[in-house]
Parts: C-alpha cells; structure tokens; sequence
C-alpha cells in the first residue's frame, strides 16, 4: 500500500527556494535515509509533511486513515510517569478507556471492549514498557514522574512515544542525537522490525547503513532517490560523479576544438560557411554541469611529541563525587597508540572515568601514573554553553594561546576547517558544527598525546565524522571516545572498554558482539561477556600482551617518517637534476654523486617498505 506521495512540491523558505518540483512516493514497508548538505531543507521537507508548513506549490497526500508518528520538538513534562505519558501516546486508546469510565457511554461497552482488543488495548502497557527500556529506561525508572528527568531524557520519551504507537508512517529528525550507544543500537534493531514505513534524517553514518533500505538525497531542490543503504548511495554517486566529469571533459575538448577552427577562419570567406556551421555546431553542444559538492571538510589534528609507554596507569583506583565511588578498582593502562571506545550505558560512569582520565577528578583510593610531559584534550559536549557568545572562535583561541601571534592561532583554527570568516563570526551566530570545531581546536591546541573525546560528533554531518575518522587515523596520540555512533567506534576503536556494574573492563569483542550481547541482555541472557567475546579473543591469542605490540606500533611510525625523508630528498634531487642551470654551475662529480644518490634512495625505500609491510602483517595477525 502506498503511503505518503509527495508531487511537483515547491518550497521557498526566507526568499531562497529550498524545493522545486520535488517527487517522492513511500510504500508500507519502506524505510528511506532523507540526506543533504546543511540547508538543503531536510526538516522544512518533515514540517510540510506533518502540515506544519505550507507548501507553495505541489502535493503531499497521506493514505486515508494513514497514522503518522512524531517526534516532538520539545521534551515532554509534567507529573506522569514515563510509562503514562507513552501510553498517552495512544490517543484512542485513552479515549476508548475513558468512555468506559462515563456513565452516559454505558450503552456502548460491548463496542468499545471490541474495539479495545482490536488494538490489543491490553497488551499496551507491556509493548510500552519494552520500548522505554530499548531506549535505556529500567522499571523503577519508568514509575518516576517526567519531570524528575533532564531534558535529554525526556527527549528520548518523546521518541518512545512515537514508537510506541507504531504509526503506518514514521518521521524522525535526528533521532539518535540523544542516545547513548547502547540506545542507539537498539533503536537500530527496531526500525529493522518496524512494518511501517518510515522517513529518517540522520547523521549517524550507522543508522543509515543498517537500518534504511533507500536514499533520498535532497539536492538543488529536487529528491532523487536511491536504493540501498548508506553505503551503496555513497558508491552510486561516485561512479555518476566521475562519469559526469569525463563527459564534460570530453565536450569541453570538442568545444575548444571547434571555437579553434572558428577562430582561425571567421574572416575569411572561403571558409566562412564553415565557421558558421562550427558556431552553430557549438551552440548545440550540450551544458554538463560540474559535481559541485560542499567543500571538503577538515580535521587535522596536532602531531604531538611521543612518551614511553605507558603514558597513563591505574591501579586498584575508585572514582566519586564524595559519596559512594561510581567506579572502584580501576587497573587500567593507556599507551600512546592505544585507540579505545567505551562501552556502556548511560548512567554507568562513563564520563566520570573520562574526568579522571583528563585530570578533572581525583581518585578517593588508588593511584594515578601519568607519563612526565604528558598533555591531555578533552572534548565535551558540553563545553559549548560556556563559551562566550560575543565572542569569536579567533578570540577565544587567543585567550587560550596568550603567547601566540594571530597568524598561529588563525592556523589552529585552520587544522579544524574555521576558515578566516568563520574565525570571526560572533559564537552567538555559530552553528552547533562550527562550536564543535572550535572546542576541538582548543583542546589540542598543545599537542596533546591523549585525547578523551565524550561525543565529540554530535552536531556534525557525515561528511564531517568521515573527516574526523581520517583525521583521528593519522593522529600520533592515544584516543578514549565516547559516542553513540557504532559506525565511529568500528573505524576509530581497536580496544572496547565496559564500563558496567561499579567498574571497568576490556570487552574481547567486536561491535557485532556486542549488539549480539545486548541482545541477549533484552532477552534476559546477561551476563555472558565472555561468551560473546569469545571470537575476538581467539583473533587475538598470538599476541602476548598490548604492551609488546607498543615497539612494532612505534617503528611503523618511524619507517612512515623515513620514507617520506626520503621522497622530499629524492624530489629536490630530481628538480636539481632537471635544471639546465645544474649543469653550468655544478662540478661533474656533484653531479655524479647526485645520480649515485637517487641509487641509494631508491633501494633504502624499498627495504624501508619491506619492513613496513612485515610489520603490519604481524600487527594484522596479533
């Protein structure tokens, strides 16, 4: 059954036209991905649909009797529970329980209980139930009042709302944004379940790879659509955008040609008839546009100077507030190449151990090593609200950087792609992508070799998560990432630390078992770690311990930076060795030697090469 169709729709939003003649048709079932750049109107396109904007041309027809489900804008409140306020959610099925209450309806009961099992009225409070603790909510929980929670978390009651009512169409905005990992997961588990059909704008790279089976990219005001997940639209649009650059260069060639011969003999009448032929040969030549995409996002984070391992330890340390410790009995150990995600639900004591990590708590029992000269970043989502909105991201990295010349802290900013005009926009006018950025570069502002970064993506878009993926890839130091986006923690993470249950442990798995644990867990089989980690452990048996992996890690390192010595060398011999100026004023055996030289340079990358390669094939299998 179809249903939602969206036709010829025009959109004009702040005197720019968002959508022009756009097209999309949904069927049950049906779960597509809506993508774009920033401002390409991906939410004005929801608002429409919902008929809370008007469109100006076009339009957008519902299945009768269709039911569409919503995330509301603002964070639910008041004094019911979080499993009333879900069932509330169900407004027929509050109004049937209602009638049966009033005595005016009595008349009425045996429809109304016939209608109340119709929608399995009874089974209700249970498939709420299920819903608040996929999204992180126990049963004692569940019984408190909303208005005993932070507005993240009512946020996700809003979102269990919309899900409790398994609408025939689902739109979600952002529908991870206040999720931790866990959560994330499991919502990803249900959109798969989920039989209606669903419209989902996000920047979780995971989501849209798992739990969507189309694309709809929004783009110059039209919606073209796409199979598949993520993953394959991604592939499609790189093959369409090579072909559409070799076509153009093809016609601009044959053009080019043609304006030649029209140039050449536009004055002499011989040939005359043919250049006005060619000049209208020209003419008829059809316009390619140029793929033209934003431009590339950047993340370029500080080469910091390296430690000898381990550059942080703990041992038989408890963390807290002054009260009971959160985390007890804490051995871990952090090298500079280590790369490690932490797992966990929220509430466990994730960030409180990011804290300890970073030097912003203290630990009631315990010690702490830390390597001498050892800087720590920290990234916190957070941090934005205590920037100063007068300010700007030049102005607060100078604070930050006193000693610093302007053009220095222009060029950190720069590492972060806060251009010379973003640099100078006032905070107030920033966007959540831009504040992120900002935070980034003052948190590596000195060359960091750990870097904790407690969801560090939260208002960044996909192209700009795959650039700090890169980025993250080539940095020397250490990283501790917590994020609800499984897709970061696959590329960047190559340790999972647990943080349940007052304490802190290695997970010997991978995400695929740690979905599969979790999903035990929902099943009431907890507590099998171990089982589920089984795979990994097995992956990683030829390796002894991470701490005798630390010298290989090291000297792959230090092979890259020989090598590419060794290019910049064997270029300014090649340059030098291509001017007729060398020549002249070069003694021969200058030059003898110079061509002995590219000899030697060649065969010491190649045996440079070698190793490396010998190297990360052990890395590979440990």
């Amino acid at each position: 059954m179809t249903v939602l169709i969206i036709r010829d729709l025009t959109i004009r939003f702040g005197g720019r036209e968002l959508l022009n003649g756009a097209e999309l048709t949904l069927d049950t079932g049906h779960k597509v991905g809506l993508v774009g750049r920033n401002g390409a109107g991906k939410s004005t396109l929801l608002k429409a649909i919902t008929k809370e904007l008007i469109p100006d041309g076009g339009e957008i027809r519902l299945a009768a009797r269709a039911r569409m489900g919503v995330v509301a804008q603002e964070a639910p409140g008041g004094e019911s529970s979080l499993l009333e306020a879900v069932l509330e959610a169900d407004t027929e099925r509050a109004e049937l329980l209602g009638a049966l209450e009033r005595d005016d309806q009595a008349h009425r009961v045996a429809e109304i209980h016939e209608r109340l099992m119709a929608i399995q009225a009874d089974a209700a409070p249970a498939r709420a139930a299920t819903v608040l603790a996929g999204l992180g909510f126990d049963a004692a929980a569940q019984a408190r009042p909303l208005n005993s929670f932070s507005g993240g978390w009512r946020m996700r009651v809003a979102l269990a709302r919309a899900l409790f009512l398994e609408p025939d169409l689902l739109l979600l905005d952002e529908p991870t944004n206040h999720l931790d990992l866990e959560a994330t997961l499991w919502l990803e588990g249900w959109l798969s379940r989920f039989a209606g059909a669903a419209i989902i704008v996000s920047h979780d790279r995971g989501l849209l790879d798992r739990a969507v089976d189309g694309i709809a990219h929004l783009d110059r005001g039209k919606i073209l659509y796409y199979p598949g997940n993520y993953e394959r639209f991604v592939r499609i649009r790189t093959e369409r955008a090579a072909q559409v650059e070799a076509q153009r260069g093809k016609i601009a060639a044959q053009r080019a040609h043609m304006q030649s011969f029209v140039d050449r003999f536009r004055a002499k009448a011989t040939k005359a008839k043919q250049a006005q032929s060619r000049i209208k040969a020209l003419e008829k030549l059809p316009v390619i546009e140029s793929v033209v995409e934003d431009a590339a996002s950047t993340f370029n984070f500080p080469e910091p100077e390296e430690l000898a391992p381990p550059v942080l330890a703990l041992e038989q340390v408890d963390v807290g507030y002054g009260g009971p410790p959160i985390l007890k009995g804490l051995d871990l150990r952090i090298d500079q190449d280590d790369r490690i995600a932490l797992l966990g639900a929220n509430g466990n004591g994730k960030s409180t151990l990011a804290k300890l990590l970073a030097g912003r708590l203290g630990p009631s029992r315990g010690t702490v090593k830390r390597a001498p000269r050892l800087r720590v970043g920290f990234f916190a989502q957070h941090q934005s609200e205590d920037l100063d909105a007068s300010g700007t991201p030049l102005s607060h990295m100078q604070s930050a950087l006193p000693s610093a010349t302007i053009s220095q802290c222009r060029s950190q900013l720069a590492r972060f792609g806060l251009t010379v005009e973003r640099a100078e926009t006032k905070i107030a006018n920033c966007s959540g992508g831009e504040k992120a950025r900002l935070l980034l570069a003052l948190c590596t502002r000195d060359a960091p070799q750990l870097l904790i970064l407690d969801e560090p993506t939260n208002h960044l878009d996909i192209d700009a998560r795959e650039a700090m993926v890169r980025a993250l890839a080539d940095y020397g130091g250490a990283v501790l990432i917590i994020t609800h986006d499984p897709h970061l923690v696959e590329l960047v993470a190559d340790r999972l630390w647990l943080v349940t249950d007052g304490t802190v442990r290695n997970f010997d798995g991978d995400m695929d078992e740690y979905r599969t644990l979790l999903a035990e867990r929902a099943r009431g089989g907890g507590g099998r770690e171990a089982e589920a980690g089984g795979k990994a452990t097995e992956r990683r048996k030829s390796a002894s311990s991470r701490a005798a992996l630390a010298p290989m890690r090291t000297r792959l390192r230090e092979i890259e930076k020989e090598i590419e010595k060794l290019a910049l060398e064997r270029k300014l011999i090649e340059r030098r060795l291509s001017d007729p100026a060398t020549y002249a004023k070069r003694k021969p055996e200058d030059i003898t030697w110079a061509n002995t030289r590219q000899v030697v340079i060649a065969r010491q990358t190649a045996a440079l090469e070698e190793e490396w390669l010998k190297l990360s094939e052990q890395l590979d299998a440990a």
